[in-house]
C-alpha cells in the first residue's frame, strides 16, 4: 500500500487521517504542520503520496499558501504525487487544485472510496 505524508496544521485532523489510513493498510511516513517543514520532510522521506490540507488561515488572501506550497513541491520533484483535501467542499478549491498540479481532491472525512483513490494515485507508474 501507499507510503503517505500528511500536511495538516490541526493535530486532531492529522491523527484522524493517520488512523484512517492505517486502518486501510497505508503507512504514514511523515506528518507535518507547516509549509517550511513540509518540503524538508518530503525530501527526507520521499513518500508515494502527499496529502495536503488546502484550507489555510482566513488571513491569507485567496488561499495563496497552499498554491505556493503545491508549486514548490512540483519544482523540487516534478514526479511528486499530491492530493489535496479539505473539510470544505468549495467548488473553486476542487477545480483549482488539479490545474496547479494536484492529482486529486478529496473532501474530509475520507470514505472508503476516497481511500481507494489514494491507493490508485500512489501506485508506482
Amino acid at each position: 500500500m501507499a507510503r503517505v505524508m500528511i500536511v495538516e496544521d490541526a493535530e486532531f485532523m492529522r491523527m484522524a487521517i493517520r488512523d484512517t489510513l492505517f486502518k486501510h493498510g497505508h503507512e504514514v511516513v511523515a506528518e507535518v504542520a507547516d509549509d517550511d517543514e513540509a518540503l524538508e520532510k518530503y525530501l527526507e522521506v520521499k513518500p508515494d503520496l502527499v496529502l495536503m490540507d488546502i484550507t489555510m488561515p482566513d488571513s491569507v488572501p485567496d488561499n495563496v499558501n497552499w498554491k505556493n506550497l503545491l508549486n514548490k513541491f512540483l519544482i523540487i520533484d516534478q514526479e511528486a504525487k499530491m492530493a489535496m483535501f479539505s473539510s470544505l467542499g468549495q467548488q473553486i478549491l476542487i477545480t483549482e487544485s488539479p490545474k496547479i498540479g494536484a492529482m486529486g481532491f478529496m473532501v474530509n472525512p475520507f470514505d472508503p472510496g476516497m481511500l481507494n483513490i489514494i491507493r490508485v494515485i500512489a501506485e508506482p507508474n
